[in-house]
């Protein structure tokens, strides 16, 4: 969540990976300006500041630099109520802008913008038409050479005027090495040494590929965007006389709405009437329906398939599930993979260079071996027009979004395209027992008092546990069957991985696990039983236990397995449970290590010494229930939650949140993660090889200008059409 020095900006219309690159340089180097990531594939700009109270002045100075990189974008800000375009948004008068409205606004926004797009692109091509005609006109028919080169000029300014016009205001600005200043310098070089129409057709072509390349990259962002995006257009708000058809945001809290069937479950609620199955699998990657009825949750998000139910609201459309899943997508973006950010450092020293070498090109030849200078020229001027790197700058940012909208879709929430990489590279594993590989939902299968009757010791369990959460709790509660009368329970404290102390009826109630008995110098029986077993004393006297039992989940063994197919080394289990316990469980998953009864800390300990251990290129994983566990998700190098999707504390704690309660959840998130890694290198090895390959072609003079063009921009094309590919998963 945003706090006072964060806010976020729309860049609507920005589609210039490059462009998008100088921004965030130039906002990164404003003086009271922490951190600014833009985010190219939902061109979204994330600003914290050192002073809310400058917040103005620095959003002023971010419109600048924009102005000055791209006078065609449209800035609008996202989450403070101040739109800095209002002629752009809602015809200016637009006086709601959190995060769902300016999804709506933005949506119809950027369709204004497509279709001014559209209109520009006409425009643009009535250019290139009427550039090509006089081109044809000047290649075809014999004309007087004054003539002729006038045609040839008027036909490149027709066809170029942009690209011209773009490298002298980038000149003005002291920005160099773009793909303007590359195109202009190439094509005006070519135009001095007579090469006209090969200067002509290069620019042509290469305008053509743009365009390509425009619509290829605005294809991906949708096809990514659409898919993530699962708000329900509208609720059926129950009114006193009528329901009515509402925008989800002015529905409150404990109002009451109609989901009917086939439609889109717009709000976090309660079922209060009705039984119906749930589609979950945008939130879950479930694709099996799920029967949810009266009393049960119901998460925005998931589609009712087959019947009307009535709902309680219990969270507003800001605080809802899909908001905190969109957001939580959409910010994964900033916090960039070290591939992405190589590519940014890249670019910036990777065109400079081959500049330098197409002068020395141009230049060694002729003075050194008496080369014929025009022809060297030429070639030097093709080596500039391949140099380019947006098929790089481009498509790494939309794959990894890709990805990371990929894995969202099977109900993997990854907070970052550095934990997306990070995951690539999983060495040891590390689960939580309870909740994780076991089900966490206990039962009592066996009471055995001493010197007290079954039915007060199980009241006497039950008063003690009511207080807590904790399933075992919960379980003993359960196996008491009657209500808590709380009036009764005068004291109550939680021993830190040892159990409850607690003051029921003026009798101090002791129940845990045996160090809990030991600590209080309190003789335990001994117990050979399988399952947890709880110990309980009343007024210093031991009173006899209790047997728990936990099952292990349906996947949980095959997970594992999986894992290790996967290149996992080494798969551990940490638990607060018993070791007698903990290594049945283990034997049974095929863990290869297990640590029993440990407290909250020595958890981390574990887990800070596995690291210590930890090969340099290699990442631990640990995989909890994202409460319980938020000091060892902190420190693994990827905390991954586990069936967290109602937690807020688990989003929080956790850097991967598995929304399904499955540990085959793991498998396709390490699966998603190095699918788009593959992805992204074949991008890097196909664009650099193709690049290296036409650059030595021409180096040789076995290639033109128009190889160069294809080097640059087919390429480019290509690898944004391969990035979306992370959008399917893996079979």
């Amino acid at each position: 969540m945003e706090n006072d020095k964060t806010f976020k900006l729309a860049l609507l219309g920005l589609d210039c990976a490059n462009c998008a690159n100088k921004i965030e340089e130039r906002v990164n180097r404003l003086s009271d300006v922490e951190e600014a990531t833009l985010n190219f594939s939902t061109s979204r700009l994330t600003v914290s500041i050192n002073d809310p109270q400058v917040k103005l002045e620095v959003i002023e100075e971010i419109k600048k630099i924009v102005e000055q990189l791209e006078p065609d974008v449209t800035v609008i800000e996202n989450n403070s109520g101040e739109v800095l375009n209002q002629n752009q948004c809602c015809q200016g008068d637009c006086s709601r802008h959190d995060e769902q409205h300016l999804h709506k606004h933005a949506s119809s926004h950027e369709h204004i913008v497509r279709e001014l797009k559209v209109i520009e692109i006409l425009k643009e091509q009535k250019n290139l038409l009427l550039g090509f005609v006089i081109f044809l006109i000047a290649v075809l028919f014999p004309l007087q050479q004054r003539v002729e080169i006038v045609l040839y000029l008027m036909s490149y300014l027709l066809i170029g005027g942009n690209v011209i016009g773009a490298f002298w205001r980038h000149i003005k600005r002291g920005e160099i090495f773009d793909e303007n200043f590359l195109m202009t310098v190439a094509t005006v070089g070519a135009f001095c040494i007579g090469e006209y129409p090969e200067a002509i057709a290069v620019m042509l072509f290469y305008e053509i590929g743009e365009l390509f390349q425009s619509y290829a990259v605005n294809r991906s962002r949708h096809s990514i965007t659409s898919l993530l995006d699962i708000r329900a257009d509208h609720a059926n708000l129950v009114t006193e006389s009528s329901v009515e058809e509402v925008n989800p945001e002015v529905v409150s809290v404990g109002d009451y709405i109609i989901i009917k069937p086939g439609e889109r479950v717009p709000l976090d609620g309660e079922i209060v009437e009705g039984q119906c199955y749930l589609d979950t699998s945008a939130l879950t990657g479930e694709s099996v329906p799920r029967l949810v009825s009266v009393g049960d949750p119901i998460l925005s998000g998931c589609i009712n398939t087959n019947a009307l139910v009535k709902v309680r609201v219990t969270k507003v459309a800001g605080e809802s599930t899909v908001a905190r899943i969109l957001e939580l997508v959409e910010n994964a973006s900033s916090k960039k993979a070290q591939t992405e950010r190589f590519i940014t450092r890249f670019a910036r020293v990777y065109t400079p260079i081959v500049v330098l070498l197409a002068c020395l090109i141009a230049i060694i030849p002729p003075l050194v071996f008496q080369g014929n200078f025009s022809t060297w020229l030429y070639r030097a001027l093709s080596f500039l027009v391949v140099s380019c790197p947006c098929a790089l700058v481009v498509s790494i940012p939309l794959g990894f979004f890709a990805g990371l909208g990929g894995a969202s879709k099977q109900g993997v929430l990854i907070k970052g395209g550095n934990y997306l990489e990070t995951l690539t590279h999983a060495d040891t594993v590390v689960f939580d027992k309870t909740g994780t590989l076991t089900k966490g939902v206990f039962k009592v299968i066996e009471t055995h008092p001493v010197n007290m009757t079954e039915d007060t010791f199980i009241k006497f369990a039950a008063y003690a546990e009511s207080q807590s959460n904790h399933p075992i709790a919960k379980s003993i509660v359960e196996a008491y069957g009657y209500s808590i009368d709380e009036t009764v329970i005068s004291s109550y404290e939680e021993v830190a991985g040892k159990g409850i102390k607690a003051v029921v009826n003026e009798q101090q109630i002791l129940i845990g696990n045996a160090t809990l008995m030991k600590e209080f110098s309190l003789e335990v029986l001994s117990v050979s039983a399988t399952g947890t077993i709880i110990h309980m004393a009343v007024d210093q006297v031991y009173v006899g236990y209790i047997v728990i039992a936990d099952e292990i989940k349906e996947t949980s063994k095959a997970a594992i397995s999986k894992l290790k197919q996967q290149g996992v080394s080494q798969v551990i289990m940490l638990t607060g449970d018993q070791e007698r316990i903990a290594k049945q469980v283990a034997e049974e998953l095929g863990v290869d290590r297990v640590y029993a009864e440990l407290l909250p800390y020595q958890k981390v300990e574990h887990v800070e010494q596995l690291l210590a251990n930890q090969s340099k290129n290699k990442s631990l994983v640990f995989v909890g229930d994202g409460m319980n566990d938020a000091p060892v998700l902190a420190r693994a190098d990827v905390g991954v939650a586990m069936g967290a999707i109602g937690s807020d504390a688990a989003i929080e704690a956790a850097d991967v949140v598995l929304m399904e309660d499955d540990p085959m959840a793991l498998v396709k998130a390490i699966d998603q993660a190095k699918q788009t890694k593959f992805i992204l290198y074949q991008n890097i090895i196909f664009a650099l090889g193709v690049k290296i390959l036409v650059m030595i072609l021409i180096a040789f003079g076995l290639a033109t200008m128009w190889a160069a063009v294809f080097a640059d921009v087919g390429v480019t094309v290509l690898a944004v059409i391969n990035s979306t590919r992370a959008l399917k998963s893996k079979k």
